[in-house]
C-alpha cells in the first residue's frame, strides 16, 4: 500500500465519516431541520451508521482506519508500519476538517436561523464569547459533568473496546480476518459503546474526529458561535490516543 494510498483513502473517508457523523449532530440539534430533538438514540444509531459506510468506502484503498487511536493501536499490534502512521494521522485529521465543512454548507440555512433565533441563544452580547457555543455538538464533544479524571477515563475505556473490537476482527489494510464484514461489525460496535458509554462525554474515540472539527468551528464565520472549548480539547485527543496503544498492547499480550 502507496503512502498516496493511505492518504487519499483516509482523506476520503474521514471526510465521508464526518459528514453523516456530524451530520446527524446538526440534523438533530439545528432549527428547522426534519429530525431537530429527536435524541441520542438517533445520534448513536447515525453515527454507526456513519463509520460503516465510510470504512466500506476506504477499506479497499487505504484499509479505512478513519481515526488516529485505530492507527496507533495497530501499530502497537503490529498490523501497520511505524511510518504509515504519519500519513495515516495527517490524512485523517485533513479528511475531519473537511468534513466538517460540508456539514455546514449543506446546513448553511439551518445554522443560520439558529444562531440568529433570540429564543435559542440570547440577544446579541448576552452570552459569553468564551463559552462553548450553542452548535458547537455538531462538530465536537463536551462531557456532561467536568472532571478530567473521570472524562478521561471514560474516553480511554470506549476508545479500547472499539480498537480492541477492529484488532480481534480483522478489519486492517492486509485484508485478514473478516475483512468487509469486520466494517459492519464494528459499526454495531460504535452503535453500542455510544448506547453504553456515550452519555458522560459524547464518545469522541477519536483525536482526528474531535480535533479536525473543532479547528473548523473556530475558523467557520458563523454568527454567535460562541467559543470552541479549547480547555477541554487535549481529552479526546489524549485519551483516545492512550486507549489506542492500550488495546494495541492488550491484543499482543491476550490475542496474539
Amino acid at each position: 500500500m502507496s503512502t498516496s494510498d493511505i492518504f487519499i483513502g483516509e482523506t476520503i473517508g474521514t471526510a465521508v465519516l464526518i459528514l453523516l457523523g456530524g451530520g446527524v449532530c446538526a440534523a438533530v440539534t439545528l432549527k428547522r431541520s426534519k429530525a431537530r430533538d429527536t435524541g441520542w438514540l438517533v445520534i448513536v444509531l447515525g453515527w454507526g451508521l456513519a463509520v460503516m459506510t465510510a470504512a466500506y468506502l476506504a477499506g479497499g484503498v487505504s484499509g479505512a482506519h478513519l481515526n488516529p487511536a485505530v492507527t496507533l493501536g495497530l501499530a502497537v499490534q503490529g498490523g501497520t508500519a511505524w511510518g504509515d502512521v504519519p500519513a495515516y494521522a495527517a490524512a485523517q485529521l485533513l479528511g475531519a476538517m473537511l468534513g466538517a465543512v460540508l456539514v455546514w454548507l449543506a446546513y448553511y440555512g439551518h445554522f443560520q436561523a439558529h444562531l440568529t433565533d433570540r429564543d435559542l441563544v440570547g440577544a446579541p452580547g448576552t452570552r459569553d464569547p468564551a463559552a462553548p457555543g450553542p452548535v458547537l455538538g455538531i462538530f465536537s464533544t463536551a462531557p456532561e459533568i467536568r472532571n478530567a479524571v473521570q472524562n478521561v477515563t471514560t474516553e480511554v475505556l470506549a476508545t479500547v473496546v472499539l480498537v480492541l473490537a477492529i484488532l480481534t476482527q480483522g478489519l486492517n489494510a492486509d485484508g485478514d480476518g473478516l475483512g468487509v464484514l469486520g466494517a459492519l461489525i464494528t459499526s454495531l460496535v460504535v452503535v453500542g459503546i455510544g448506547l453504553s458509554l456515550g452519555g458522560p462525554t459524547g464518545y469522541a474515540m477519536n483525536p482526528a474526529r474531535d480535533l479536525g472539527p473543532r479547528v473548523v468551528h473556530a475558523l467557520l464565520p458563523l454568527p454567535n458561535k460562541g467559543g470552541s472549548d479549547w480547555s477541554y480539547a487535549w481529552v479526546p485527543v489524549v485519551a483516545p490516543l492512550i486507549g489506542g496503544a492500550a488495546a494495541g498492547g492488550i491484543y499482543n499480550i491476550a490475542f496474539a
